[in-house]
């Protein structure tokens, strides 16, 4: 698996990939809601990722294995983890943990020394592998990042 920048060249095949994990892999935030899930994925489009590439505050990454798109992360530079998708097909496979480290490290190379996150009640455990700490009544988690 390799970490990249994304390209308007992903935009199809990034947007499937945040659009599937939401729908698929976060069922414990949108309960199958449609209202809920068309609200959460309507920004989740090919126009949206060549938009996000654009934008001088953010950083868009790809993961690609088997030369396929695995895993989507954005990091704003204020540190706040944006996005950090993996796809269904690649799941259990360290992608998410991939595009962390990989966006952590990017905060870190910035001057940042933390990184923030407004996680999903189905990826809070992950998030708390990885060191990020927060209240359980909300869902805004911290880590000091040393890269």
């Amino acid at each position: 698996m390799k970490i990249r920048a994304a390209t308007y060249a992903d935009a199809e095949a990034g947007a499937q990939v945040l659009q599937r994990s939401i729908a698929e892999l976060c069922r414990a935030d949108h309960n199958d809601n449609d209202t809920v899930l068309a609200a959460w994925t309507a920004n989740k489009t090919p126009r949206n990722w060549k938009i996000w590439i654009d934008q001088n505050e953010t950083e868009l990454f790809v993961a690609v294995a088997s030369d396929q798109i695995a895993g989507v992360g954005m990091l704003d530079h204020a540190g706040t983890i944006m996005l950090n998708y993996v796809s269904p097909d690649h799941r259990w496979r360290g992608v998410s943990k991939a595009l962390l480290a990989r966006m952590e490290r990017q905060a870190f190379d910035w001057g940042l020394r933390e990184c923030v996150v407004e996680s999903t009640n189905a990826a809070r455990r992950f998030y708390e592998s990885a060191g990020y700490h927060g209240s359980s009544d909300t869902p805004r988690m911290t880590k000091t990042i040393s890269v």
